[in-house]
């Protein structure tokens, strides 16, 4: 069984990734989906880039440096929110706005008081993702993906992490803290962005 390892450490990202690539096949072979921490990798990677796709290569790399196991495919993404009205911040430190270890509730009560008498037309935001994937024999591949939406005027929806309670996504009129996870999964900029890198695996091991 081909093995799969994502650079991640984060659960409710392992969630969406096992929901969208559980059906992937490789050779006629299924594939084992991990996360860093059950295929046993510790690495401390510096996110030095100056733009997602560059992030997301940077962790690729490494955690396929350290995992010292031939023959898996290691993927990583580097994700954030624009905001267009803030020069596009939180940008690619939106993990680390405010501080690595300071909560989501406080970046997004930040980012609101930040937003406070704008009007929704200039309310303008949209997640990135950017997915880059190592392979065996050390080809690169990466996708970048995003969804429109706006920032709303005050937290909302238990469903998401991160900055979801505050991004609304206009097609349904709610933050995707308030999707269900297929809803979420459909339109997320992950999910676009998984579901491209699914295609693109499968075509370079058809092409084997």
């Amino acid at each position: 069984m081909q093995k799969i390892i994502f650079a991640t450490g984060n659960a409710g990202k392992m969630k969406e990734i096992r929901a969208i690539m559980s059906d992937i096949r490789l050779q006629g072979s299924p594939a084992e989906i991990l996360s860093m921490k059950e295929a046993g990798i510790d690495a401390d990677i510096e996110e030095n880039g100056r733009s997602f796709v560059e992030n997301a290569v940077i962790k690729a790399k490494a955690a396929a440096d350290a995992s010292g196991e031939p023959g898996v495919i290691v993927l990583a993404d580097d994700s954030g929110l624009e905001i267009d009205f803030l020069n596009k911040e939180p940008g690619i430190y939106s993990a680390r706005y405010l501080g690595e270890h300071t909560s989501y509730h406080e970046k997004n009560g930040n980012l609101l008081e930040r937003l406070k008498g704008v009007p929704q037309q200039e309310r303008t935001a949209r997640f990135v993702c950017a997915i880059a994937c190592v392979l065996p024999d050390g080809h690169l591949l990466t996708e970048l993906a995003t969804v429109e939406g706006f920032i709303g005027y005050e937290e909302k929806g238990e469903n998401g992490f991160g900055y979801d309670p505050i991004f609304i996504v206009p097609a349904y009129g709610r933050t995707t803290a308030e999707l269900t996870e297929e809803e979420k999964n459909e339109i997320s900029h992950r999910g676009k962005a998984l579901r491209a890198m699914k295609e693109q695996l499968k075509q370079y091991y058809e092409k084997r």
